[in-house]
């Protein structure tokens, strides 16, 4: 492999870790990942610390906490809030050419609205766009042009393709760093191709044990849509991972698969995101990399803002000062135990699906392989021992036989919020000090579809 490896980094929207066949799933169909994973370093307990769209990418992108970026709920721009340095921008000074296709999410001006060059955070090759989930008549934005395309057909499968073309066509002689952002599997369902949406029958399929039974039906009809995303997106991916092969590419690029947040899907009887249980949480990230012989699996936790220190330091290039999270390339590389204990959780403002008035509250919390633990602003809230309850059906956190544990969570959560400087306040107050809009039902507001006619090619 050459000094500077490739970077493929394809990621999904809304798609937990248990929705995999290699992750012991018996509904969903994904042979093209499982057989990626059987190649790959999977990091079984990496999370999305804070479960929602907005807030995992800024982190992405940045290295640092929501905190930090100031992007803690949906629809507010990164260029404005945060001064970087960003991810493309230091791949940029490596030597690395950068693109991006796909779903974006962070730049708050309107959901489809065109993103100028100055706000892509370094991004030099675009086909990209703000945010819509109408996966079947969607559009995207190319270069320069302000004048939005249409991808044709079931747009995660046309993204596929031009993430395709690009690995053909595009590719010079620098490194390429080429990031892959689908809007599925997140609702809506029953929206995949009907080939997929075939093979899954609502009345088939077998549901977690924290599935209540008034959540049963509705769980099911929606997971068949969700794993018709699942498969379809499976398929996409594994059309893109023969492309990088047939192109040569392979011997020398880092491939990385992962998701921007889980679903609950009728777990503990909710759904969507935000919500500080393993469905909303844990997200897959397998890394295939071509200096790593075997497949090993890590127990250790990795989160979004540990995404930028990692890749960086995979590319040989130098980790800026202002980057919070923690690298894990030599875990990835040779096996060294990180040595990291937990992923740090949090909701720092309820929101959208998950508001006040829906069982919303403030939360921080930590996550390792042993135990999940959360505080909200009244006090300890939850802790789940995931080695004997992976489920989550026990709530141990007013047990006296885990009263120790418990202390020293809340202990070692004290700690990680002081060394990232989250003060922990309630959400009315981060809304008057980050001036973030609101509706007059007190709903943060979220950014209008504001389509301009689109052109036609």
């Amino acid at each position: 492999m050459k000094k500077q490896p490739n970077i493929l980094f394809v990621f999904a929207d809304q798609w937990r870790a248990q929705a995999f066949g290699y992750a012991g799933d018996p509904n969903v169909k994904t042979p093209h990942i499982d057989r990626f994973a059987q190649q790959s370093v999977n990091f079984d307990n990496a999370v999305s610390g804070c479960p929602v769209c907005t807030p995992y990418r800024a982190s992405l992108m940045t290295g640092v906490y929501p905190n930090r970026h100031k992007l803690m709920v949906n629809d507010q721009c990164l260029a404005e809030r945060y001064d970087g340095p960003f991810l493309a921008e230091c791949l940029n000074e490596g030597g690395y050419q950068t693109a991006y296709i796909g779903k974006w999410h962070i730049d708050g001006k309107g959901r489809n609205t065109f993103v100028p060059a100055e706000r892509r955070l370094g991004f030099s090759w675009w086909k990209g766009f703000e945010c819509t989930h109408d996966y079947q008549d969607s559009y995207y934005y190319f270069g320069n042009d302000p004048r939005p395309h249409k991808w044709e057909g079931y747009d995660a499968d046309a993204q596929t393709d031009e993430a395709c073309r690009f690995l053909r066509e595009e590719v010079g002689e620098q490194p390429f760093a080429l990031f892959l952002s689908w809007g599925p599997p997140h609702n809506p369902f029953g929206t995949a191709p009907a080939k997929f949406e075939a093979m899954y029958d609502p009345a088939t399929i077998e549901l977690s044990p924290n599935v209540p039974d008034d959540a049963a039906e509705t769980a099911r009809k929606e997971l068949a849509g969700y794993y018709a995303h699942c498969s379809a997106l499976d398929a996409a991916f594994g059309r893109l991972v023969d492309a990088l092969e047939a192109t040569g590419r392979d011997k020398d690029t880092i491939v990385i698969f992962t998701s921007d947040h889980g679903d609950m899907l009728g777990s503990q009887g909710m759904s969507r995101k935000q919500k500080p249980w393993a469905e909303s949480l844990r997200v897959p990230f397998l890394v295939r990399h071509p200096q790593v012989a075997e497949a090993r699996t890590h127990h250790t936790p990795i989160d979004a803002p540990d995404m930028m220190p990692t890749l960086l330091s995979l590319c040989g290039a130098p980790i800026p000062e202002a980057v919070q999270g923690r690298d894990f390339s030599a875990t990835i590389v040779d096996g060294t135990p990180s040595g990291i204990d937990h992923a740090l959780l949090a909701l720092y403002l309820p929101f959208h699906e998950w508001r006040y008035n829906n069982g919303g509250r403030e939360l921080r919390g930590l996550h390792n392989e042993h135990y999940t633990y959360v505080r909200t602003l009244e006090g300890p809230w939850l802790l789940y021992d995931n080695l004997t309850d992976p489920a989550q059906l026990a709530n141990l956190v007013a047990d006296p036989a885990y009263a120790d544990e418990t202390k020293l969570m809340d202990a070692e959560l004290s700690r990680r919020l002081q060394t990232v400087g989250d003060d922990f306040v309630p959400g009315p107050e981060i809304i008057k000090r980050e001036g973030y809009a609101q509706h007059p039902n007190g709903a943060i507001a979220i950014m209008p579809s504001n389509l301009p006619k689109p052109h036609e090619d």
